[in-house]
């Protein structure tokens, strides 16, 4: 698709863009602009909302692994115009390719806070939806000052205290599943495994066929995002949050072991937990309008109390 009123600003592409999605493909973002942030291994789209200048914090939202920016269509739809919103298309994902995929977490952290310091984002309150959460949480360990607040969407810990040696054993070998798994019954069981409503199955298959007829691709990145989680976990950092956090968690998320991590890492941390009745993986399209209602009172809380941001007393 061509870019409709491009232009250069700060080194950066803009697009301004409206949201509607129409048989998978992306057609415009709502009241947001597209702009991409060029690294040396390839480029990152990502999108900003123009509107809420002078709201006390900002909202981050981080999608899931093989997922993109439309995963928060309802969230940024919702916030939009009562704070400032970020989303991105991670690296390697969907229009952020080509990508060469040689980094770890660290490395996607650190060029979060290149794109939100380049943006202005002085306050964030990050959401972070399964891998988005695990990537809040290394922000989180290398940034401990800029964070305003954390909420975990079906996400889980990064301690490694939580892990078994043969979890991470396996995680560091789902390449060759990916791989070799037939491309329709994984489309199948990847959109009925996330989700338990028709919107948000429909939601993650149009995601998923951004890699039809490449699922080399597909299968390298999914590969590669779990070894860079297993990464991450054997690295044995802390990994602590020292702001205020929130976990959410569908109480019909089967993908993996989420609620049984969730379980165990309020029980060590009394991190509030909320189970979202009926919700599968990927909570946020299954129950938007409460997750979106719970969000909102957290960051009008973290917002508007001072010094509460991570590593702050």
């Amino acid at each position: 698709m061509k870019p409709i009123g491009s232009r250069k600003k700060n080194g950066t592409c803009i697009r301004k863009k409206r949201l509607c999605r129409e048989k998978g493909k992306y057609l415009l973002m709502n009241n947001m602009a597209e702009k991409t942030f060029k690294t040396d291994r390839g480029p990152i789209h990502y999108w900003v909302s123009e509107s809420a200048a002078d709201a006390p914090c900002e909202l981050v939202f981080l999608p899931g692994l093989t997922a993109d920016h439309r995963l928060f269509e309802r969230q940024t739809d919702y916030f939009g115009k009562k704070y400032r919103t970020f989303v991105w298309n991670a690296p390697g994902h969907a229009s952020s390719w080509p990508f060469q995929l040689t980094f770890s977490l660290e490395d996607k952290a650190k060029w979060l806070n290149e794109i939100l310091e380049l943006e202005g984002f002085r306050n964030p309150v990050i959401v972070g939806q399964s891998m988005g959460g695990y990537l809040g949480q290394m922000f989180s360990q290398l940034f401990p000052d800029k964070l305003r607040g954390f909420v975990s969407v079906d996400s889980a810990p990064l301690q490694r205290t939580y892990y078994t040696a043969a979890e991470l054993w396996l995680l560091k070998r789902m390449e060759p599943v990916y791989r070799h798994y037939p491309w329709k019954l994984l489309v199948k069981q990847g959109t009925n495994g996330v989700s338990t409503t028709a919107y948000g199955r429909n939601l993650m298959r149009s995601m998923m066929l951004t890699y039809a007829g490449d699922q080399e691709r597909y299968a390298a990145l999914s590969g590669h995002g779990f070894r860079i989680l297993a990464y991450a976990v054997e690295a044995n950092l802390p990994y602590e949050l020292k702001c205020p956090a929130l976990l959410l968690c569908g109480d019909r998320d089967h993908a993996g072991s989420c609620i049984r991590y969730s379980r165990a890492w309020h029980e060590k941390t009394q991190i509030p937990l909320v189970w979202i009745k009926g919700a599968g993986h990927n909570s946020n399209t299954d129950a938007p309008e409460l997750v979106n209602q719970l969000i909102d009172s957290f960051a009008e809380k973290v917002c508007s109390e001072r010094g509460g941001r991570c590593g702050r007393s």
